[in-house]
């Protein structure tokens, strides 16, 4: 039975969608199977995964609003053993769209519920936003990964978050657990990342990873060539943190 991870902060570039395609990559890698599912219209996950977008027919706009099977819009990668269902910029009015229908709230939920046993990770990246798409993604996950920037707004928003997950936890989906904080574009040369990583560490004790991921510039430049990272370049400290990051979370939830 495959784990449902969600990826979301509301604060936007706080390295969402890196963490997502390179921990995908490094599950996939360590001989996971593994799903990305792509809940941000602005499909960054997508392109990174090295999707062509103009040549993607089924999205997971089209599993939501047109009940399309969602074995169409599942698309392989590079990578053996990592798929993707990708985005599109249209999933932007999909809430809107959404407003009428029935368990609006579970839509993403149902569309994953049969690929639980295909999969032993399904990772969902989440859009900056705290939207009806973002509700659904988080309704549909067994944990949540909340990705923190070392940087001085780090936990600006933080509580936001925290209090839409305690609602959904209370209304929607009661299992949901927070998997872990995750620290971002640490670089330890900086005394101000340092004392956020102690305050976040004060805040959340067990729940942040020992895993830091710190700042690289080939994790900033994989992207860009439509390659995770440990594709780009294996040796970089970007790889070697997601996949550390891979191997904890692994362990973790072999308990």
């Amino acid at each position: 039975m495959g784990k449902i991870i969600a990826l979301a902060n509301q604060k936007g570039g706080v390295g969402k969608t890196t963490t997502t395609i390179n921990l995908a990559a490094s599950l996939a890698t360590l001989e996971k199977t593994v799903l990305v599912v792509d809940a941000d219209p602005q499909a960054n996950a997508s392109s990174g995964l090295g999707v062509n977008l103009q040549e993607v027919d089924c999205s997971l706009y089209e599993c939501l609003i047109d009940h399309a099977d969602v074995r169409d819009a599942i698309y392989t990668t590079d990578i053996e053993g990592l798929d993707i269902i990708p985005s599109h910029i249209d999933l932007v009015g999909a809430e809107i769209e959404m407003l009428n229908m029935e368990n609006r709230e579970r839509m993403i939920a149902k569309i994953l519920a049969p690929l639980r046993e295909e999969y032993d990770y399904i990772l969902i990246d989440c859009s900056p936003s705290l939207g009806l798409i973002t509700v659904n993604s988080l309704t549909a996950a067994d944990s949540i990964i909340i990705p923190v920037q070392c940087e001085y707004f780090a936990l600006e928003g933080i509580s936001k978050l925290l209090n839409t997950i305690k609602i959904i936890k209370q209304k929607l989906n009661p299992k949901l657990e927070i998997e872990g904080f995750l620290l971002t574009m640490y670089d330890s040369r900086l005394r101000l990342a340092n004392q956020i990583f102690d305050e976040v560490k004060r805040h959340f004790q067990e729940l942040v990873f020992k895993t830091v991921i710190q700042r690289n510039v080939k994790l900033s430049e994989s992207p860009s060539h439509g390659l995770p990272v440990i594709l780009y370049d294996a040796d970089s400290t970007g790889s070697k943190n997601h996949l550390a990051l891979a191997k904890e979370i692994i362990n973790k939830n072999k308990k």
